[in-house]
């Protein structure tokens, strides 16, 4: 265990911390999709099957008190990444068999439900390792990592699928690629045992009290202003929500059904590397710039940078480009300004949970953000097909206000985020 008294640079252990937090959400919510389509399954089953593995992360809040009164939260961290290594694990030896559908979504449930816990323990031990400047600070490289796993993890899963599907069947092929992702986080694991902060707030608690977890709902749902934040976290980003149920399938789908056509292998590079890096310095500079100038400051140029470049797909569905340049410069676009105005959503989440029982209260603050990807994700792929890509992406961009809408009714302190 890390010694308290040695003190670690956040370098050390946020990129891998949010890294390992990202990468279940997309195995589990997109990767099985893919795998399933490619394994045989309807597109309803698997529309059905792999919504309802999202809604660990929506309902999250309710055990949030459990991990918040016991234990430590690196000893949830670490229990938990091996837990999700064994749920990959299993998903990965049961592909072979007979009754494969039911034995992989029971794997994948608790390779959710491991995950989820996991980002209440790891939210919990940023807030605690860092003081509010550092946080603000480091704000844009947690998203930035979780993006990066979300992003590069799926391009490089289903590219080594589809190596893999090229000299071995499709049943071998996906074994492989679950043995492959459970065995990274075992070596996750394994880095985090040594190289996690041990902040003498992170406490080994005693088992707590049930009276004790209802008070934690209460305070909660007590906090000043309470529904203006419910309102801020379920409606500023709904046009993204949208966006990003669809951007994909729009990249991928044949040029004669209004997409781009693009292959697997080029979807990698345009979102997997151009993508990353447009999130990534977005992301970052979002960080720096609350850090130095404070949160009222950037507050408009974040709602700014989240909401206009979504006009990028509006003009790709127009002139369904067949030159990788536009395509890749749109997308660099897109993502860099989603990873700048996704800082003050992440930093108001933060405000927002201090004072007692603040990894709870973070916990519940990350389900009303995944209720507000979960729900507009449902009906994307209704509205997409009803209305085809370029009329989707023009109702993305009337819905825009709403974000600004959401912006406006929230009150943080102009200085939050700058150092004392």
């Amino acid at each position: 265990m890390q010694p308290k008294e040695q003190k670690l640079s956040p370098w050390a252990w946020i990129p891998t911390l949010y890294f390992a937090e990202g990468l279940p959400n997309i195995i589990v919510v997109t990767i099985a999709a893919v795998m399933y389509k490619r394994l045989g399954l309807t597109d309803t089953d698997i529309a059905l099957y792999t919504s309802w593995l999202y809604l660990p992360w929506v309902i999250k809040p309710f055990w949030s008190p459990i991990v918040e009164n016991n234990r430590s939260k690196r000893w949830w961290i670490l229990c938990m990444q091996l837990l999700i290594g064994a749920g990959l694990a299993g998903v990965a030896f049961n592909i072979p068999t007979t009754h494969y559908i039911q034995w992989t979504l029971a794997f994948l449930w608790l390779t959710a439900f491991s995950s989820a816990t996991h980002d209440i323990a790891a939210d919990g031990i940023y807030m605690m390792a860092l003081d509010e400047h550092d946080q603000s600070l480091f704000v844009g490289i947690r998203s930035t990592f979780y993006r990066i796993a979300v992003i590069a993890g799926q391009a490089l899963l289903l590219k080594l699928v589809e190596v893999l599907e090229a000299i071995r069947n499709p049943i071998t092929a996906w074994s492989i690629v679950f043995y492959v992702t459970a065995f990274t986080f075992l070596l996750l694991a394994a880095y985090h045992r040594f190289f996690l902060p041990n902040p003498h707030e992170d406490i080994d608690h005693p088992q707590s009290s049930f009276a004790d977890t209802l008070n934690t709902f209460w305070t909660f749902f007590q906090k000043p202003q309470i529904s203006v934040a419910i309102t801020f976290l379920l409606l500023y980003r709904l046009p993204e929500a949208l966006l990003g149920k669809i951007s994909q399938l729009f990249l991928l789908e044949k040029m004669s059904k209004g997409g781009l056509g693009l292959t697997p292998g080029e979807l990698g590079i345009t979102q997997g590397t151009v993508g990353v890096i447009g999130l990534t310095l977005g992301g970052i500079l979002g960080g720096i710039c609350v850090a130095k100038g404070g949160f009222r400051r950037w507050l408009w140029p974040m709602v700014c940078a989240i909401t206009f470049p979504d006009c990028v797909y509006l003009f790709l569905a127009y002139y369904q480009p067949e030159n990788l340049f536009w395509v890749n410069l749109g997308i660099g676009i897109e993502q860099f300004g989603y990873g700048f105005g996704f800082t003050c959503y992440m930093l108001f989440m933060l405000y927002f949970s201090q004072g007692p029982s603040k990894t709870a209260h973070y916990a519940f603050c990350t389900g009303f953000m995944a209720l507000s990807l979960m729900l507009p994700g449902m009906l994307a792929g209704w509205l997409a097909d009803t209305m085809g890509y370029y009329r989707f992406f023009i109702l993305i961009m009337c819905l825009t206000p709403l974000t600004f809408l959401a912006a406006s009714l929230i009150s943080v302190p102009a200085d939050y985020g700058i150092k004392k």
